[in-house]
């Protein structure tokens, strides 16, 4: 597998003279990109390779939009490792998910809603009949194969009790918000043959905490879990602890009880060690995940070397313990790391230019199963070496999906005047000539600890390039302060600087392109979601350069956000302190006190049940702007909660902004200096 890359294209000037055009979105190939083909391009996760490397389960998600129908359904493939034998491994209109090799390699075990709730089933990797392993109340979370492939420990949320069924069939049923909260708990299981009674479940922990992660011993005689105080996200970003539960006894040992978050345990083959992340000994919102250890009585813990970013995700270790293999961000791509147990430095295993994701190795490591993209080429299964090169393709989940001609992506840097170095992604019109001005779309990313990376750039999404490259927009996706991928310091650099530092790093970006002759000064634009929508708010309070802007799931009250979000912690974290021991600071990161500054058109999108970043953050921007008569509307997505999770709606998001973007783009006509 090799990918090529173009050159940063060349500085070229052009003239610019104020005369009608036809404008991007007038017309379009009928056999160019649409959001209806992004839609077509399925998703592939869960990947399983079996313990002996020879087969490999995969889910596909794809879309189901026939009639009243607008979710998506999932189901599981499974292939030779040499990438021959592929076949749809489970069917019907219930999603799977979770796919599971027994320590054996055969059966497999997945999830599925196909009885009701979301319970584990099982069944033989040459087909046949699956059965049912658990019936629990109300469904299982999580689950994970014991050693010897007898049993399950999974984690299920507690169930109503008598009272508050009753209430609830009664209509009497009363929230009392942050209190009554529905713990997740460890349980075992046998996991059977399919042919006798179920097995009887064993509940192994009990008590006011929330399970999150868990592993199990390499010789099974206990689970190593992360549990925190109470099943809210925002608790799980500033505390957590990990401890250890014997089976089946359920005697539990607390292992790390800092004041840092800890989580993802897991084991080490000679049960000598148990790695996790942690923020470290203090309560870290705006995100820092180190890498420790931790002796299985909790009587030794070590802090291991900063990977790249400090936000490691682990994946496995190596079957002699000697290190573990996590995966990061890396600027603009996601690569596999190598860890070493004994303290010394990190090191990137994988080495195509893209985005890794996905990981599962056989037992002895020799073999690696991943996903693989790149802006040209759509996510994929491989099997291969560790490094990621030369990997045989077992899935083909995009045949028969068009591949028109794309705009190309090509990564830009720049250096900003308080000498930071910003990544940004730049698609070019489909069909773009050099030294041509088109009208350009500044993307800004969630987070404000995302980062935008080299994945598919036809994929289906909120905002899909492609089919703004096909109608002749280029957009520009940088990775300001702020972004994950560039290490602790860069992340932070935006601390208590929303709105601030990291804009001029966007600006700077569109400088850039405007200097390059690709981005046509009087036809900006700009977009973003969550933190995105709230660089769009606030942007356009400090600069007037965009002719319309589109705010997603923006915040642009940081004073009603941080006291109606379920993420307080994080907002709080990034603006130092709370907002009556320092309004000043909230005041002035917020564009809605700074209202009287706006004149950009501006489109307001929000989910209908966004707790992440209330409506009523959109509505306030809404009726503000509406009030001081600036150019306005306001998209409701019904039944959304932080972005779309229905693909018809999903749909409908690009069609809207593009209808807005072209009411208020100023018309243009381009002449190159050769003319």
């Amino acid at each position: 597998m090799r990918v090529s890359y173009g050159s940063l294209a060349s500085g070229l000037f052009v003239a610019v003279v104020g005369l009608s055009m036809a404008m991007p979105g007038e017309t379009q190939a009928q056999d160019g990109w649409t959001p209806a083909l992004q839609m077509q391009y399925k998703a592939v996760q869960g990947i399983e390779i079996a313990p002996d490397g020879q087969h490999v389960a995969f889910m596909v998600r794809e879309p189901i939009m026939e009639g009243e129908k607008s979710e998506y359904l999932s189901h599981i493939w499974i292939a030779d490792a040499d990438g021959s034998g592929a076949r749809q491994f489970t069917r019907g209109d219930k999603s799977v998910g979770s796919p599971s090799f027994s320590p054996d390699g055969n059966p497999l075990a997945f999830t599925s809603e196909r009885s009701g709730e979301n319970q584990i089933w099982v069944m033989p990797i040459e087909g046949g009949e699956a059965w049912q392993v658990t019936d629990a109340d109300p469904g299982v979370s999580a689950f994970s194969w014991s050693p010897d492939g007898r049993s399950f420990a999974f984690t299920q949320r507690d169930p109503d009790t008598e009272e508050e069924k009753t209430a609830k069939e009664e209509l009497s049923y009363i929230i009392r918000v942050d209190q009554n909260f529905k713990f997740n708990h460890l349980y075992v299981v046998e996991v059977g043959d399919g042919t006798g009674e179920p097995a009887e479940v064993e509940r192994l922990t009990e008590g006011p905490f929330h399970v999150s992660g868990f592993d199990w011993a390499p010789d099974g005689s206990s689970i190593a879990f992360g549990h925190q105080a109470d099943p809210r996200i925002n608790t799980g970003m500033i505390a957590g602890d990990i401890a250890r539960v014997s089976v089946p006894q359920g005697a539990v040992t607390q292992l790390v009880t800092g004041q840092g978050s800890e989580g993802q345990p897991l084991w080490s083959p000679d049960g000598a060690w148990i790695a996790y992340v942690s923020s470290g000994d203090q309560a870290e919102p705006i995100g820092l995940g180190d890498v420790f250890l931790v002796s299985p009585d909790g009587m030794e813990q070590k802090a291991l070397a900063h990977t790249h970013d400090r936000s490691a995700g682990l994946v496995q270790w190596t079957p002699d313990s000697r290190a573990l293999l996590v995966s990061e961000t890396v600027g603009t791509e996601q690569h596999l790391q190598r860890l070493p147990a004994d303290g010394s430095e990190a090191s990137v295993v994988t080495k195509e230019r893209g985005v890794y994701g996905a990981f599962s190795f056989s037992d002895d490591l020799e073999t690696m199963a991943y996903t693989f993209q790149t802006p040209e080429m759509p996510a994929d299964v491989y099997v291969g070496d560790l490094d990621g090169t030369d990997g045989v393709r077992v899935s083909d989940v995009h045949a028969g999906v068009p591949r028109p001609e794309m705009g190309r992506t090509e990564k830009l840097t720049w250096t900003t005047s308080d000498g930071l170095d910003i990544d940004g992604l730049l698609t070019y019109p489909v069909g773009y000539e050099e030294g041509t001005q088109v009208p350009m779309i500044l993307n800004v990313h969630g987070g404000p600890a995302g980062a935008f990376v080299e994945s598919f750039t036809g994929s289906p999404g909120i905002y899909m390039l492609q089919s703004w490259a096909q109608d002749g927009y280029a957009v520009l996706r940088p990775n300001p302060r702020g972004s994950t991928g560039y290490g602790k310091e860069f992340r932070f650099a935006n601390f208590q600087d929303w709105g601030y530092g990291d804009l001029d790093d966007l600006l700077a970006g569109v400088d850039l392109t405007v200097e390059m002759g690709v981005a046509h000064p009087d036809s900006l634009l700009l977009m973003g979601w969550s933190y995105g929508g709230y660089m769009t708010s606030f942007a356009v309070t400090r600069t007037d350069r965009f002719k319309a802007a589109s705010m997603g799931a923006g915040l642009p009250n940081l004073v009603s956000m941080v006291t109606t979000t379920d993420v307080q912690d994080y907002l709080a974290g990034h603006m130092g302190g709370e907002f009556w021991d320092d309004f000043e600071t909230y005041e002035k990161h917020s564009a809605i006190y700074q209202i009287d500054k706006i004149d950009t058109p501006m489109q307001v999108i929000h989910g209908e049940n966004d707790l992440r970043v209330p409506f009523t953050q959109g509505q306030e921007f809404y009726r503000a702007l509406d009030r001081k008569g600036v150019p306005t509307e306001m998209i409701v997505l019904p039944r959304t909660p932080h972005g779309p999770r229905e693909p018809k709606l999903l749909m409908a998001v690009q069609p809207a902004i593009k209808e807005w973007f072209v009411k208020h783009l100023r018309p243009t006509r381009v002449i190159s200096d050769d003319r």
